[in-house]
């Protein structure tokens, strides 16, 4: 019969458990994003669906809402959510290039990043800013740990769609 060595949960401790997880997948999409030329982002991920530069367009959208949602300052990509969030790909005749939206990218990733280092780990268990004190009273789980939980899950979904365009 094992041991096993029981370590004692702290916030500390989920809170580097969900930030490995974030950190991790935004590196896999960095990984994937340099496999995938700006002509191939052009593509549909299956005949009729989505293409590449929109799902990345739509990622850097969502991720801005971050800012707004953490309670972490305004969206450095206001002009995004318009075409990635509120309209349907194919649908806005002129969107941002693939380089561009590279660029965005890595930009929005670093500066979440630092702000995200500067969140004390008691801080992450807090309200965000789309649920009221009332609800978050009885919902305490709606927290800004949460947000990045989802967050990432959404990351993970489109980083396996992007996937098929290799």
């Amino acid at each position: 019969m094992t041991t096993a060595t029981v370590t004692t949960v702290t916030p500390t401790l989920f809170v580097k458990m969900i930030l490995d997880r974030w950190y991790a997948s935004i590196e896999n999409c960095d990984t994937l994003l340099s496999s995938l030329t700006d002509e191939t982002l052009q593509k549909e991920i299956a005949p009729g669906k989505n293409r590449g530069i929109y799902l990345l367009g739509h990622l850097i959208a969502v991720h801005d809402d971050l800012l707004i949602l953490l309670d972490m300052g305004d969206k450095l990509y206001p002009e995004l959510n318009e075409p990635f969030i509120k309209s349907p790909d194919k649908t806005v005749e002129k969107l941002p290039t693939a380089s561009e939206l590279r660029t965005f990218w890595a930009k929005q990733s670093e500066a979440i990043k630092q702000k995200f280092d500067k969140l004390k780990p008691e801080e992450w268990f807090e309200k965000h800013t789309a649920v009221n004190a009332e609800d978050f009273e009885k919902e305490p789980h709606r927290n800004k740990l949460n947000i990045v939980v989802t967050r990432t899950s959404h990351l993970q979904y489109h980083l396996g769609q992007l996937r098929l365009l290799k």
